[in-house]
C-alpha cells in the first residue's frame, strides 16, 4: 500500500529539516509526497529554492493521508500564521502519523497537541513565547533528537535525521531503512576528523 505524506512549508522554510524524510520516503520506500502552503502559493526556502506546491493548506483534507508534517520557518513565530487546529486534531483523531520540527512545533502547541504528551522543540521558552495557550511545559523534553509519543513526533531544528527516522518507522514498522538511514547521516559525526593538509 502507497502511503501519503504531505509537507506543510511557508516561506523562508528550512532546506534540510524535511528533506531526508521526504527523499527517503518517495525514492525508497515508493510514498507519494505532497507539499500544502498558504493559498496553494509558491514558497521560497531560507536557501531560496522556490518550491512549487501540489496543493494549498486550506483544501487539506487528513482523512486522505497517511502523515502530515510541518516543517520550520521563521513565519510560523508570526501572529499570522496559518491556523492549522482543526486539521491537526482531525488528524491526531483519525489516527495519522503527526510530524513537526523547529518552528512547526508552534502550530501543534497551538492546537494543545503537545499539552499531555512528552514532546520537544527548539527550546521550552520558544514554544510558551509564541504559542500563548500552550500548556505542556511539564512534558517537555530538553533534548537533542527528535521525541516520539505515540504518532506524533516532534524535533529542534538540528534533528532533521532522528526527525525522519522516527516518522519512517512510524510509517514503516518493522523496516531496517530508518536505522540504515540514521547510521549514514550520523557517519560523518562518529567518524575522526580528517587531518589537513598543510596550505
Amino acid at each position: 500500500m502507497t502511503r501519503r505524506i504531505e509537507l506543510v512549508l511557508l516561506d523562508d522554510f528550512a532546506d534540510w529539516e524535511g528533506a531526508a524524510l521526504a527523499a527517503a520516503a518517495r525514492a525508497w520506500l515508493g510514498a507519494e509526497i505532497g507539499y500544502r502552503t498558504p493559498g496553494g502559493t509558491a514558497v521560497r526556502s531560507m536557501g531560496g529554492a522556490c518550491l512549487q506546491p501540489t496543493g494549498a493548506i486550506e483544501t487539506l483534507d487528513p482523512g486522505a493521508l497517511d502523515a502530515l508534517v510541518l516543517i520550520g520557518s521563521s513565519r510560523w513565530e508570526d501572529a499570522a500564521a496559518p491556523d492549522l487546529g482543526g486539521p491537526l486534531r482531525e488528524a491526531e483523531r483519525r489516527g495519522l502519523v503527526i510530524g513537526a520540527i523547529c518552528g512547526g512545533t508552534l502550530a501543534l502547541a497551538r492546537a494543545g497537541l503537545l499539552d499531555a504528551r512528552a514532546h520537544t522543540s527548539n527550546a521550552l521558552d520558544y514554544l510558551a513565547s509564541h504559542a500563548p495557550a500552550y500548556q505542556g511545559a511539564s512534558a517537555y523534553r530538553d533534548i537533542p533528537t527528535a521525541a516520539t509519543a505515540g504518532r506524533i513526533v516532534t524535533a529542534p531544528g538540528s534533528a532533521p535525521a532522528t526527525f525522519a527516522a522516527a516518522l519512517l518507522g512510524l510509517l514503516w514498522p518493522g523496516d531496517p531503512l530508518p536505522g540504515y538511514l540514521l547510521a549514514l547521516m550520523g557517519r560523518e559525526h562518529a567518524a575522526p576528523a580528517s587531518a589537513s593538509s598543510p596550505p
